[in-house]
């Protein structure tokens, strides 16, 4: 019978202030969410003999109870609420708890891929650090809007505000100096030789003291929170190093060029050999669009033991990445995509991909974005993208470019060959066109 839970095995309905637990051989009981009340919740549930425990991903609050479970030794099973919805006009919490133990007991639930402590320590690291980065751009929209009421138009002119020269010039500007020659003087040499005279004009202004207050408070909580990326880049860096204390060192290839990370690269030393060594050998960089700040954050975000998924196809559509069809009878609809960090890590380097004239992953882009749009070949890139990837830390193949010129060819001989075998099915032939 599958309407009675099994011995052994127990479900959570999880809440900001209340739990509820269900078992087979006692009446569902609730805790609360305390530390104190998780701790009684385990002895509960080692007294009814439990050993297996379901619990829906809920916010943030399946988190304390997971690890916590998972430290007294139950094995603690994660699933999507939307994979166990309860029966018409039973919904409440005891209710729920009793139904997702009744479909745990008899394997009926599709547990979730939540990946081993230390990689969810760096994943909790990397997200938090991206928190900052996205705070320390608020800040710079901040200085941008206050030099745009003092009519400083500094920001037209350099490409980067928060670069070196750009911040020298904010540094010098909030201490007094107020001539534009000698500002513009402060810039590196590189930017005084293009736009120098265009620097000069766009450093007069009209110096309001309230607009200044408005700078000086941009430029402050900016590099508070470079501070704060700072100090996850320290733990990130040590938390690699404790995960490679017992592994072999590995270098690149003879020869390899290592990637640079040229925006917002963080402050790890050798971070590509951390990953290298952490992940046995295999690298990611190899593949086209991924450096080792978006190979660090793919790590976080999927670990490095990719085993769990059966094949390429369903991580690409765990990353969502992958159409999702929904069928019944004659009727067929396509379901929206699923949004998900390491979707987003994967279209990222499909944007980058997009922007080469030389890889063969750029043509493909180019082609398919002739047919169906932007949106739809960055999906299609980085669907690819996480195939390579799958393949490359599951197998260990190394990807090798073979150049846009090859891409082409290559697809030219596959337009012939269908061209060829359409017009034998019509009864044509196929000539080459003569010089």
């Amino acid at each position: 019978m599958i309407d009675k839970i099994l011995p052994g095995f127990a479900a959570l309905d999880l809440g900001a202030s209340k739990l509820f637990a269900a078992t087979a051989d006692t009446a569902v009981k609730s805790f609360g969410t305390f530390t104190v009340e998780l701790q009684a919740l385990c002895a509960w549930l080692k007294e009814h003999k439990v050993h297996s425990v379901a619990m829906e991903a809920t916010g943030v609050y399946w988190i304390p109870v997971h690890d916590l479970l998972e430290k007294e030794g139950f094995k603690v099973t994660l699933f999507h609420g939307a994979h166990a919805r309860n029966l018409p006009g039973r919904k409440s919490d005891v209710s729920d708890c009793q139904w997702h133990a009744m479909l745990h007991s008899h394997g009926l639930l599709r547990p979730c891929f939540v990946p081993a402590e230390p990689i969810r320590k760096l994943r909790s690291f990397y997200r938090l650090r991206e928190d900052h980065l996205s705070m320390a751009v608020a800040h710079i929209s901040h200085m941008q809007r206050a030099l745009d009421l003092m009519n400083v138009r500094l920001h037209h002119v350099l490409s980067q505000l928060h670069g070196v020269s750009g911040l020298r010039v904010i540094e010098a500007i909030l201490a007094g100096q107020r001539d534009p020659m000698v500002l513009a003087a402060l810039c590196d040499m590189q930017v005084l030789k293009k736009k120098k005279a265009e620097l000069i004009k766009s450093l007069e202004g009209d110096w309001q003291e309230h607009h200044l207050f408005a700078l000086r408070q941009g430029l402050e909580a900016y590099r508070f929170y470079q501070g704060q990326i700072a100090a996850c880049d320290a733990q990130i860096e040590s938390l690699l190093r404790t995960l490679n204390a017992q592994r072999a060192p590995q270098q690149p290839k003879p020869g390899q060029k290592v990637k640079i990370v040229r925006h917002n690269a963080p402050l790890i030393g050798n971070l590509h050999g951390e990953l290298l060594t952490l992940c046995g050998g295999r690298d990611a960089t190899l593949l086209p669009g991924i450096s080792p700040l978006g190979w660090m954050k793919l790590t976080g975000e999927a670990g490095i033991d990719l085993s769990e998924f059966a094949d390429e196809h369903h991580f690409a559509g765990w990353a969502g990445l992958a159409p999702e069809r929904h069928q019944s009878g004659r009727r067929q609809r396509r379901r929206p995509r699923r949004k998900t960090a390491i979707g987003q890590i994967f279209r990222e380097a499909a944007l980058s991909i997009a922007k080469s004239k030389h890889l063969a992953l750029g043509g493909f882009y180019r082609r398919v974005k002739g047919r169906r749009g932007a949106a739809i070949a960055i999906v299609a890139t980085a669907r690819k993208l996480a195939v390579l990837y799958y393949r490359a830390m599951t197998r260990g193949l190394e990807y090798v470019e073979r150049g846009l010129a090859q891409y082409e060819a290559d697809y030219r001989k596959q337009s012939e060959r269908h061209l060829r075998k359409m017009a034998a099915r019509l009864g044509f032939t196929v000539q080459p066109k003569t010089a």
